[in-house]
């Protein structure tokens, strides 16, 4: 297991009990950095977790002294026990667990080996099956917590090429109303959100060489844009709090309507 840890990490579990701990995966960039911004800048304190320590370093540097950084690969499941118990003796809890860490491959269906098929499933499920439930087990000595899933587009659509995606994707809703219905009795609410196109580095190169692609996002997208990351993480941020104490076992599109275009 590779972890480090730093950037304001001060064990004090007496102190700051009032202010909510987060667990963020997929951290350091994409959808999973606008949402640990947002969650930093309202005072949450927020464990972002990615692979890669020089994204993850450069990213704990943005966001401040209300994070820490925990260079960790989910797809170590016999590591994740630890980790997370290590995470919670550090803060004395953690309120917020948002599974973004996640895995991409396209390839035609015909192509996809099962060594490629499982390596999406390995990262995209199990990690977050495992993390959730040992995440679960802290939650449940408060008898509260949000735990938020991200899942894909891909699952309501049929898009090409991306089989394996897909699957997982599918398997992420299915868990989390399981998840709802099993947890949210006991304090823990669990929701997910679908992103839609929403503009990042990879989808931006996708679209932005396929013009005839992007008009067909745009055409069919009511709001006739691509959303932004921090669409997403003001989402995340939601479902997170308070606001939202009534909500549990939903997928929630972020798509600016795309699901429903025509």
């Amino acid at each position: 297991m590779r972890r480090a840890f730093g950037h304001g990490g001060r064990r004090h579990n007496e102190q700051h009990m009032d202010q909510k701990v987060a667990i963020v995966t997929g951290g350091s960039s994409g959808l999973g950095l606008a949402t640990a911004k947002k969650f930093t800048s309202q005072n949450i304190f927020t464990f972002v977790v990615a692979r890669d320590k020089v994204k993850l370093d450069k990213a704990c540097e943005e966001l401040g002294t209300n994070c820490e950084a925990v260079q960790f690969d989910v797809t170590d499941l016999d590591s994740i026990p630890q980790l997370v118990k290590k995470l919670a003796d550090q803060k004395g809890k953690i309120d917020i667990l948002v599974n973004n860490a996640g895995i991409n491959m396209k390839k035609d269906f015909v192509e996809v080996t099962d060594d490629e098929f499982k390596s999406i499933i390995h990262t995209n499920v199990y990690g977050v099956f495992a993390l959730s439930r040992e995440v679960a087990k802290v939650m449940l000595q408060h008898n509260s917590g949000s735990i938020i899933n991200i899942s894909s587009m891909a699952t309501h659509y049929g898009l090409p090429g991306v089989i394996a995606y897909t699957a997982s994707k599918a398997a992420i809703e299915g868990m989390t109303r399981a998840m709802a219905v099993e947890l949210s009795p006991k304090g823990i609410r669990v929701n997910c959100i679908a992103p839609g196109f929403i503009v990042t580095k990879m989808s931006s190169t996708a679209l932005n060489n396929d013009p005839e692609r992007k008009q067909k996002v745009l055409s069919r997208t009511p709001m006739g844009k691509l959303g932004q990351p921090d669409d997403i993480a003001n989402m995340a941020y939601f479902l997170a709090s308070d606001e939202s104490s009534f909500l549990t076992g939903t997928v929630i599109p972020v798509d600016g309507g795309n699901s429903i275009g025509f």
